[in-house]
Parts: structure tokens; C-alpha cells; sequence
């Protein structure tokens, strides 16, 4: 009896597992599914960056409208977006600045390629303009270098 249970074992520790063939072909199907879609994903690094800092200014516009809520009006641009963060000092001081700010992390964000947002209140094209100059740092610019600009999000 001993002897069938030992040669069963046997026989089931052979079939179990995958061949070295198997195993190629599903790496073979895995490169080919990486080659093709990998490129469609990672080949538009700057369209994700340039929705980030959409979402990035979307975020802050909230956070401005509370301190707005609470204090009446909109930091100035002196003030800065630094007045979510930490109370103004200097220039129409806030009433009811809110414990911890208005940001998480306790900080303002740099856009997706580390500068500064660009914040002007009260605004040209409303009660704040709030921007990113995009890839190349400057104001103006076309395609990947096109400002984002909290006007022009939907």
C-alpha cells in the first residue's frame, strides 16, 4: 500500500507545474502585449502632465473660494497663494483665516514641471486668475507649451 501512495505522489508531482515552452510563450504573448500597448500609454507624458496641473488649479480654486467664504474676499496677489497656508501679514488681513489652512500638506503645490502657479486676484478675466505656464516656464505658448489657465478649464 505504501508503495501505490509513494509512485501516486509520483505521478502528480510530474504533472504538476508548467513546461519551459509554456512558460516562453506566455512571456512571448507578455512582450508583445507590452510593446504594443506600453508606447499608446507612456507616449503622452506631457498631455498627463497638463491635466495634472488642471486638476492641480481646479483644487486650488476650491481652496480660494473657502478662504473667500470665510474671510469675504480673495488673497491678493501680494498675498499670494501662501495665504492658504499660513495667515497673511501683510495687506487686508484676514478675519476668520481658518486653523491648518485651506490646502492639504499644509503647502502650496509647483505644478507638474516645478514652477510656481501664477495667481493674480482680483483677475483679468474674472475674481482671480490662476495659471500654469506649462512645459517652458514662460507666459504665452503653443501645443505642449499652451498655458493652462483656470479660465479656459471646464
Amino acid at each position: 500500500m505504501k508503495k501505490r501512495i509513494i509512485t501516486v505522489r509520483i505521478q502528480l508531482a510530474a504533472q504538476a507545474g508548467f513546461t519551459l515552452i509554456e512558460l516562453l510563450v506566455v512571456l512571448v504573448i507578455i512582450g508583445i502585449l507590452a510593446g504594443y500597448i506600453g508606447p499608446k500609454i507612456m507616449g503622452h507624458p506631457e498631455e498627463a502632465k497638463r491635466t495634472k496641473a488642471a486638476l492641480q488649479i481646479q483644487g486650488i480654486e476650491t481652496a480660494l473660494k473657502m478662504y473667500k467664504l470665510d474671510n469675504g474676499t480673495y488673497p491678493s496677489t501680494e498675498q499670494g497663494l501662501q495665504a492658504l497656508v499660513e495667515p497673511p501679514t501683510a495687506g487686508n488681513l484676514p478675519l476668520k483665516w481658518r486653523e491648518g489652512g485651506y490646502l492639504e500638506k499644509g503647502r502650496v503645490p509647483l505644478d507638474p514641471w516645478r514652477n510656481e502657479f501664477i495667481y493674480l486676484s482680483p483677475g483679468i478675466n474674472g475674481d482671480f486668475d490662476l495659471s500654469s505656464y506649462a512645459i517652458d516656464g514662460e507666459a504665452g505658448g503653443d501645443g505642449d507649451a499652451k498655458d493652462i489657465n483656470n479660465w479656459e478649464i471646464e
